[in-house]
Formats: C-alpha cells, sequence, structure tokens
C-alpha cells in the first residue's frame, strides 16, 4: 500500500491583462517586481534567493499582513516557498515546481505551477495551472490567492 499523499488536484485562474506578454514575462523575471504582486491581498513577501534560468531555484518568503483564519504553512505568519524554474519560453511560458517548507504533511510534496502568455486583443491573457495542490491548501482559498495575484499582477504592470 503506498502512502504517499495523492494530490491531484488541479487549480486554475486566468485574466486579461493589458499589456504585451513580454511585460508580463519580464515582471515575472526581475525579484524586485515579483515580490511586488506575486503576494495575494492580506501578504507581503521577501525575495530570499532568486536564480531566474531554467533549473534555477528561488526562495521567497511570504508574510501574513492581516488577521487570518488560517495559520501559514511555516510559522503561524509565514509561509516559506522554495522552488525551481523547470522551463522558461520567453513571453509564453513560465513552469516552476514550487515546495512549502512546513512540517506539516498537508503541505508536502512538490506542486507545479504553469503561468501561460497568449496575446490576445492589444493584452495578454495570463493563466495559471496549479497541478498537485497540497492538501492542507483549501481550494477556496486558493482559488482567492489565485485571483488576487492576477489582479495585483494587472494593477503592476498595466
Amino acid at each position: 500500500m503506498d502512502d504517499a499523499p495523492n494530490n491531484t488536484r488541479i487549480d486554475t485562474a486566468s485574466r486579461m491583462i493589458m499589456v504585451s506578454p513580454q511585460t508580463i514575462y519580464r515582471s515575472f523575471l526581475n525579484p524586485e517586481d515579483l515580490v511586488s504582486w506575486l503576494p495575494p491581498k492580506g501578504m507581503s513577501g521577501k525575495i530570499e534567493m532568486f536564480d531566474p534560468r531554467e533549473g534555477g531555484s528561488y526562495k521567497i518568503t511570504l508574510l501574513y499582513e492581516t488577521e487570518h483564519s488560517n495559520p501559514g504553512k511555516t510559522t503561524e505568519e509565514t509561509d516559506v516557498v522554495q522552488g525551481t524554474f523547470l522551463e522558461l519560453v520567453p513571453d509564453k511560458r513560465i513552469v516552476i515546481s514550487v515546495k512549502f517548507n512546513s512540517n506539516d504533511p498537508a503541505f508536502s510534496g512538490e506542486m507545479i505551477q504553469k503561468w501561460l502568455l497568449e496575446p490576445d486583443s492589444g493584452g495578454t491573457k495570463v493563466t495559471i495551472i496549479c497541478e498537485n495542490v497540497p492538501e492542507g491548501i483549501k481550494k477556496e482559498d486558493h482559488d482567492i490567492g489565485l485571483r488576487s495575484t492576477l489582479e495585483n499582477l494587472a494593477l503592476y504592470t498595466e
């Protein structure tokens, strides 16, 4: 019998952002830009390490700024995320591996996050696909967070 977590859930979100795919791609690969828009509403971020190349790794600490109903994955007030850039296709696609630093097995495993950038009607349709979402992340919370991140990206780049 296999006791490994069965993280087969896939969460997605998309949004039209009225800038070019190049602008979106650049804002993802510049750490100062990324930390400005990536954290969902109610959070801020700090880049600990950032090597934006295929095979390069990153470490981001997300800090809760407001009261929240769930404790952070790493501490009560933080989510520490480590990962690897798996694929970088300029102006089209970014695929990253995401792992949470947590002692809670509900957050274990590797989540794959795909960012698809499709030119459309003078802007870019940005789609996030999260595969193997850890069971400890509530779907409704994740959906809100993904939409918030896309809203932040639009506000930051438009």
